[in-house]
């Protein structure tokens, strides 16, 4: 077995390249409207086309890496990442910068897609969950420290820089892979044509199918959040954008420690039991958030937390039950598993971005109800699933 400590920080790194390339660069958009004298639905199609070429281009790296290898499309792609960031950088109006937000959507598919599959190539079970909840624990920081980064960079030089550091990253993501040896031992003999029909085989196989929408039921109340909570807090609540930042901090803080705590229950209780947990703490937190026994803000933030933190602490080991359910194609059962988790996540924004009165409550039914009906599903239907840990 491969030694572990060789390929986490990498596989993190490469985990992370969606969120760097989105969080860091949320505190240039007002900066872009003004500078470009454009309304903010339009300079928002940066963001919007960034996540509709990164879902589409989910489907494509896997199958592919599948018959060429990892190591060759991660190549292409983190290097078409890095000419598109330089490119964005140097963008000198908001269409030529959402053509490039485009291109560094498809690096970035590559980056985060193929990173699971390489954990299926070198890692079996109980070790597979371990290390997915370590790039669980790191992959957190991302989105609570980008933000503030990004605000930092615009402070001292200009939003270009903010392009010119993702792509200084990535370069460094790239070399790692250029170091790193390819991890698909049998290629798949498939031609391309025949590689897209994997998707075929994949949707006919109820067990991976079924588990894979089980499993991303619970993202819903996690991106209403994201999508909910700058409306909640500021527009509503009134809070300053910069205590904003601390909640919204919180919030991923309390994600990291779900996945840091998986990684040390997991040899001890199992992957059933974690999940159990998970699922009670997501549907324990929608349930307070509809009570609304806080005050002010807290009636949002706290309950928050602990679906936040069972998110993290249920992820890791229900990502590695759904891959449980294929022996071969592990990049395609990868690339669907992430299509479909943001596909879902993309919905739970459009949802509360609707017209509700009452936002918090809208987040706590969806964490009520998505969490209790997982729990429902798992406990009927998920005794002696594969799932690498103690049963």
């Amino acid at each position: 077995m491969t030694n572990p400590n060789r390929f986490l920080l990498l596989l993190a790194l490469l985990s992370a390249f969606p969120p760097l390339s989105t969080d860091m660069y949320l505190p240039a958009i007002p900066l872009l409207q003004k500078a470009w004298d454009q309304p903010l639905a339009v300079v928002n199609l940066t963001l919007v086309g960034f996540f509709v070429s990164y879902c589409v281009s989910l489907l494509f790296y896997g199958p592919l890496s599948d018959r060429y290898g990892r190591r060759p499309l991660l190549l292409a792609g983190i290097g078409l990442f890095i000419v598109a960031s330089l490119l964005c950088g140097l963008s000198t109006g908001i269409a030529g910068l959402i053509v490039f937000r485009v291109l560094q959507a498809i690096g970035a598919a590559s980056a985060a897609t193929l990173a699971l599959a390489i954990t299926k190539d070198i890692f079996q079970g109980h070790e597979r969950a371990r290390i997915l909840a370590y790039i669980g624990v790191i992959m957190a920081l991302a989105p609570m420290l980008a933000p503030v980064f990004g605000g930092w960079v615009l402070t001292w030089f200009s939003w270009r820089w903010v392009f010119v550091i993702q792509a200084a990253v990535a370069a460094i993501g790239w070399i790692g892979v250029l170091r790193m040896p390819e991890t698909l031992k049998t290629p798949s003999a498939k031609s391309v044509r025949e590689t897209a029909g994997i998707y075929f085989e994949l949707l006919a196989n109820r067990r991976y199918l079924g588990f894979a929408l089980m499993m991303s039921i619970i993202v819903l109340p996690h991106f209403a959040f994201i999508g909910g909570s700058a409306d909640i807090y500021i527009t509503r609540l009134g809070l300053s954008e910069q205590v904003f930042g601390y909640f919204f901090a919180l919030n991923a803080m309390a994600i990291m420690a779900g996945s840091f705590a998986c990684t040390r229950l997991l040899g001890l209780l199992g992957s059933q039991k974690l999940l159990t947990m998970g699922f009670v703490g997501i549907m324990a937190g929608g349930a307070a958030m509809l009570t609304r026994w806080l005050p002010g803000p807290w009636a949002l933030a706290l309950p928050m937390v602990v679906i936040s933190f069972s998110f993290g602490l249920s992820r890791p080991p229900s990502n590695n039950l759904v891959l449980e359910q294929v022996d071969r194609h592990a990049g395609a059962a990868s690339s669907l598993l992430i299509f479909i988790y943001f596909l879902l996540g993309a919905f739970a924004m459009w949802f509360i971005a609707l017209d509700w009165a009452d936002k918090i409550g809208i987040i706590g039914l969806l964490g009520t109800i998505s969490g209790g009906a997982m729990l429902a599903l798992w406990l009927l239907f998920g005794k002696g699933a594969g799932t690498g840990g103690r049963h």
